[in-house]
């Protein structure tokens, strides 16, 4: 028998907030972070001794947060079960030495971050977000949420083949957006940002920014089934995530230590100290382990049994390009949670992943779709591979079926978020 569902539509009205409060990596984790706090978690210092007690804990280190909740009657080997996600998308970030301009136009100096679909950030009101670091050592977030740049493109009178040849654009001369008139002036963008904040001139020491649309999420279509947003690759599996751990926390259902791990910079290869490929999830679960008075056989015993669901975006078919689709598999919005599969391991799943993702959807009484690509397409990847490679977990790759992904804005089913959290939700109680 299935379980009746835990989220419903308010779940997805929830994401639009979460989205439009979370711009930057840093924002989405501290989100994230309070409202774990709100649910009885509390956050754990790195440099600080952790202690052997049961309850909620989450550990933030740049733009990635690990979460996990240890039940009553955790054993020191008891297994994990991961919900991995990642809180970067692509954007444009502000470089080392911002103010540039010409031709009497005052400029932001940018470089482009991740895969992203250039021409969606043309002619956009642009807002300025991420994280400021300061000369005493502390760090601030700033989002500056209003008109404040934009990206504008050529007239069409001065590129009469534009609809005929197709846009082509330089990422370094066609992408440095606009925010004013007059000349550049070295240090006239930061110190807006200290007056912004409230802070002493001169004050700020670095800083990892990045441009945002202002445009807040919105449903679409004549009955609302769509939801129209930015940065749903893949903050739409984040909020999922954190709204799976909260809830499996305070049902008293689970025999083993849910973890939700949100990683940084998976849109450029994994590669950091807060990515996938590096080592924070592994010395939180070994920490949490040797917490629990465990020793070197006990953290082996408790890997072999662990499983991680890495919930990314994947692709729904495109009405318009229906043939680059593999023929058979067309997942669909409102069509519940897709499974990723491929062969050559630009996704971890396999058959026994499969069986594991199928029974959560079963409890849970949510529909499930299959995605494989075209043969004759190039495959992406995500952070499941690289989970199970660097940790030799067990891995499943899954996610939510959208529409223009990589753009500033994308496009995914009303439903689908909710169906999402339920199915995690499973997977975590199972």
């Amino acid at each position: 028998m299935s379980s009746p569902a835990r989220f419903d539509r308010g779940h997805t009205d929830d994401l639009m907030t979460f989205l439009t409060a979370s711009p930057s990596p840093y924002h989405a984790v501290a989100n994230a972070a309070e409202r774990l706090e709100k649910a009885g978690f509390r956050q754990l210092s790195e440099s600080d001794a952790w202690d052997s007690g049961t309850g909620g804990r989450f550990v933030l280190r740049g733009g990635a947060l690990i979460a996990w909740y240890v039940p009553e009657g955790a054993s020191a080997h008891t297994p994990f079960r991961i919900i991995g996600a990642h809180t970067d998308s692509p954007n444009l970030r502000v470089k080392p030495v911002p103010d540039t301009g010409s031709q009497g136009w005052r400029q932001v100096a940018v470089e482009i971050y991740g895969g992203t679909l250039l021409n969606t950030w043309l002619d956009r009101d642009l807002g300025l977000a991420g994280r400021l670091s300061l000369r005493d050592g502390t760090d601030r977030l700033v989002n500056v949420d209003r008109p404040l740049l934009r990206v504008p493109q050529l007239a069409v009178h001065l590129d009469r083949s534009v609809n005929s040849d197709g846009l082509k654009l330089d990422k370094q001369r066609h992408m440095q957006p606009i925010w004013g008139l007059g000349d550049a002036r070295e240090g006239d963008l930061i110190a807006f940002l200290e007056e912004e904040e409230g802070l002493p001139q001169g004050s700020v020491a670095g800083w990892d920014l990045m441009v945002h649309s202002i445009e807040p999420p919105a449903y679409l279509g004549r009955d609302r089934e769509l939801l129209a947003g930015p940065r749903m690759d893949n903050l739409l599996s984040v909020h999922a995530g954190v709204a799976a751990l909260a809830a499996a926390a305070t049902s008293g259902k689970t025999d083993h230590i849910p973890v939700l791990a949100a990683f940084d910079h998976e849109e450029n290869g994994s590669q950091s100290d807060t990515g996938a490929d590096g080592p924070l999830l592994g010395n939180v679960l070994e920490r949490s382990v040797f917490s629990r008075g465990g020793s070197y056989e006990d953290k082996a015993r408790a890997f072999a049994g662990t499983i991680c669901l890495s919930s990314d975006t994947g692709h729904a078919v495109h009405p318009n390009y229906a043939e680059r689709h593999d023929p058979s598999h067309h997942p669909r919005a409102n069509g519940g949670p897709i499974l990723k599969v491929n062969v050559n391991q630009r996704y971890a799943t396999d058959g026994s992943g499969r069986a594991v993702f199928a029974a959560a959807c079963e409890r849970a009484g949510v529909p499930w779709q299959t995605f494989v690509s075209n043969n004759s397409m190039p495959c992406g990847t995500t952070i499941g591979p690289i989970t199970a490679a660097r940790h030799g977990i067990q891995t499943v790759d899954i996610g939510v079926a959208i529409l223009s992904m990589h753009s500033a804005r994308e496009l995914c089913g009303s439903d689908d978020p909710f169906l999402l959290a339920n199915a995690l939700l499973a997977f975590l109680e199972g």
